[in-house]
């Protein structure tokens, strides 16, 4: 299996269609094997029925479902688990971004990269959350030495091996930065493209409600302490094997 696509979703039952028809074209594009996982995190708007239903139209889309809500991390590491490719592409259902640019991802997989971030150029999110990414990208560099330019960006190509290998814990939001994180200091390369990014559609967005946020802070600070009792007290480090570029 080339490629294993995980789609984390929580009420996204008027989206998740059309996201899933764009990603199985592009997939289909790249003349590559692939499996479209749709990770239902306890969904109560019919999500599930609407990936049951694209399941059946195409063997190669599976759902795999949490009885109950269980965090957007959560839904990540499931869909980690149960993927089966060389690489994994981690893409939000929300159709906020566009799959027909995954030959970016491709490209810079193949000049070396173990992980591929998208970056968005022009963010189409409230104000309030690009203020919050902007804080949250300067707490990454500072307390845990990751510098890139988008650190939640929800459309990125991963290495499967190394993410499978990772002792990933987080359960929520943070899980991304972790991600980040624990593969910097394993020695991964990454690499940078920019991706568009739309208004969403329909549905609600759950990544800026105040408990989520505090959540995320506590999950930093308690990782940036864990990582520095490891090293006997001093900053986490990378890796030999890896550098990430500067943020900018």
């Amino acid at each position: 299996m080339d490629l294993s696509a995980v789609l984390p979703a929580f009420n996204e039952a008027d989206n998740l269609e059309r996201t899933v028809g764009e990603l199985t074209a592009a997939l289909a594009a790249t003349g590559r094997s692939y499996e479209v996982l749709i990770v239902d995190d306890g969904s109560t708007d019919g999500t599930a029925a609407v990936a049951r239903a694209l399941g059946r139209a195409d063997p190669r889309v599976r759902l795999l479902r949490h009885v109950r809500n269980q965090g957007y991390g959560a839904a990540v590491r499931t869909g980690f688990a149960a993927s089966r490719g060389t690489w994994i592409l981690v893409l939000d259902a929300d159709g906020q971004f566009v799959p027909a640019e995954l030959p970016r991802l491709l490209a810079a997989a193949g000049e070396g990269a173990d992980f591929v971030l998208g970056y968005r150029v022009h963010r189409a999110d409230p104000l309030h959350r690009r203020w919050f990414a902007a804080l949250w990208r300067r707490l990454m560099a500072a307390l845990l030495d990751v510098r890139v330019r988008d650190v939640n960006c929800a459309f990125k190509l991963l290495r499967g091996d190394l993410v499978r290998a990772l002792p990933l814990e987080s359960r929520g939001a943070f899980m991304t930065a972790e991600l980040l994180a624990r593969a910097r200091r394993a020695g991964a390369r990454f690499a940078e493209v920019p991706v568009s990014h739309r208004p969403r559609r329909a549905g609600r967005q759950t990544g800026g409600r105040p408990g989520v946020i505090l959540r995320a802070f506590y999950d930093l600070f308690r990782l940036y302490w864990r990582l520095r009792s490891a090293a006997g007290g001093r900053a986490p480090a990378a890796g030999a094997a890896g550098s990430l570029p500067p943020g900018r």
